[in-house]
């Protein structure tokens, strides 16, 4: 359950959540309300840190792609295929056809294990637990749907684990990413252990997905989906294929408008000519922007460079899905919606089933193609060309790792930018505009509150790996309180 605290300020009152819950990290809200009791400020603060760019400077740079996996214990997988990726680029390495598939498979594993997670431990509880909070868990999903049904999201999600366990040597921090490919072929016996989990992983997600589209939209959850609390209308980003299909390991990054229009499209090493990172003191993590609309604060429309990334953005920017079970679901939710892009923030769980199942079937289709157990799986490896540029999708969004390196391979510079930064304005306006919608006139309660939290909850954020200052360069601003609440002192660390 959520920390809940009120304090006075200028006559009006501070109500903060802290911490914020089920998220991957730590973060809080502070809602600031007026002397009629309606808001006037919200806040969605990110409190931890992350020092891998800094202490990554001076070494080796083919050792980044062990190192990586360690920002986080929930999204490692797609760090790691990020930063080989860049390494490949460093040192001027094309991957074999056989090493793009076999990481291709990988990062399905791993999409759908991360999608299953988030939709039935940590935002599933929402819809598919009973109301009371203290049931609004895991448990609680498990009572609400059976017992059978709990030991199919175990052992599905289990088999995504063992997946990435296999293929990439260790099954939360993988080490089998090497420069120009792979570490290891996939012998034919593991090939059939693999497809037989991706068959379960398959038709868990279409049961999964039958279960949202037949149940859970018939429980009210309409009102949610489509009410003004949950409705922001910005940019979109993800990775799309030439024919504009979701990929989440290749292609070139489109960028759309609230319309639906086309306004970027472009290769991942130029992600610096299209993306700005603004920075607030109230924040260790900072707020991504599109570089031709330029920084407008945090506000949404057309005339904001704010975007948003993520699995509803991914479809957002997409025309359709390139298996014919995800292309069919696809279509079902735009008509659903009657509109595309689709703007509900809620969307973005429905959005994650249709990725799950089209990771199961696309990871199905590579297992299928006779060169995944090839013997070809590294390319030669040149001298360092000092820059490389990896980017892929990651569960919650596009991900960029950029190494800077001299001419020895010695990394004299690292930038990452990570998908929950890149939704940071937007999670942001998200928890105003249901705060706003939801608080009236002192009216506030845990339910309102719990609401507040589902505007986070919906973008997945996973913060520990989000946030970007280091040791020496913290720009938060300090508040001291006395015991009413007032503040007694703020000082920012210089």
């Amino acid at each position: 359950m959520s920390g809940l605290k009120t304090s006075q300020k200028e006559g009006g009152r501070i109500i903060t959540i802290s911490p914020v819950t089920r998220i991957e990290g730590h973060a809080k809200v502070e809602i600031i309300l007026d002397d009629r009791g309606n808001v006037r400020e919200a806040y969605l603060q990110i409190a931890e840190l992350r020092g891998f760019e800094k202490f990554c400077e001076g070494r080796l740079v083919e050792e980044l792609p062990g190192i990586m996996p360690r920002i986080c214990g929930v999204c490692p997988g797609a760090h790691h295929m990020a930063s080989v990726k860049a390494v490949d680029a460093v040192f001027d390495a094309e991957p074999t056809e056989t090493a793009k598939k076999l990481r291709e498979l990988f990062l399905c594993a791993h999409i759908y294990h991360s999608h299953t997670a988030h939709l039935y431990l940590l935002a599933g509880p929402d819809f598919l637990a009973p109301s009371e909070p203290a049931e609004r868990n895991i448990i609680g999903v498990v009572k609400r749907l059976g017992v059978e049904f709990g030991r199919e999201i175990i052992l599905n999600r289990r088999y995504a684990q063992r997946v990435q366990e296999m293929m990439g040597g260790k099954a939360t921090h993988p080490v089998f990413g090497l420069p120009g490919g792979v570490s290891r072929p996939l012998s034919d016996e593991d090939r059939k252990a693999i497809e037989g989990m991706f068959r379960s992983m398959l038709s868990f997600a279409e049961r999964s997905l039958s279960l949202w589209e037949e149940s859970i939209l018939k429980r009210g959850i309409v009102d949610l989906l489509k009410g003004d609390p949950y409705h922001l209308e910005t940019h979109y980003m993800g990775m799309v294929d030439k024919d504009n299909r979701v990929n989440f390991y290749e292609g070139e990054i489109r960028v759309v408008d609230p319309g639906g229009r086309e306004i970027a499209r472009y290769r991942p090493e130029d992600y610096l000519d299209f993306i700005g990172e603004h920075v607030e003191p109230w924040s260790y993590l900072k707020f991504p922007f599109l570089k031709r609309i330029g920084w407008r604060g945090i506000t949404d429309g057309e005339e904001s460079g704010v975007y948003r990334v993520n699995s509803l953005a991914r479809l957002n920017v997409s025309e359709g899905m390139s298996t014919p079970l995800a292309q069919d679901a696809f279509e079902r939710m735009y008509e659903f919606f009657g509109c595309k892009p689709i703007h509900a923030t809620m969307a973005f769980h429905w959005a994650r089933l249709i990725e799950a199942l089209y990771a199961a079937e696309r990871g199905l289709e590579l297992l299928a193609d006779p060169e995944i157990t090839g013997g070809d799986i590294r390319s030669e490896v040149k001298r360092p060309v000092g820059e490389g540029v990896g980017v892929v999708e990651a569960p919650r969004g596009t991900l960029y790792h950029h190494y800077m390196t001299d001419g020895e391979g010695i990394v004299q510079r690292v930038n990452l930018i990570v998908a929950t930064a890149q939704n940071n304005a937007a999670m942001c306006l998200s928890v105003k505009r249901a705060a706003s919608s939801l608080i009236r006139n002192w009216e506030v309660g845990g339910e309102i509150l719990n609401m507040i939290e589902m505007g986070v909850r919906a973008y997945d954020p996973c913060l520990g790996c989000a946030t970007h200052s280091y040791i020496g360069q913290m720009p938060l601003k300090v508040n001291i309180r006395r015991a009413n609440g007032e503040i007694y002192r703020s000082f920012t660390r210089p």
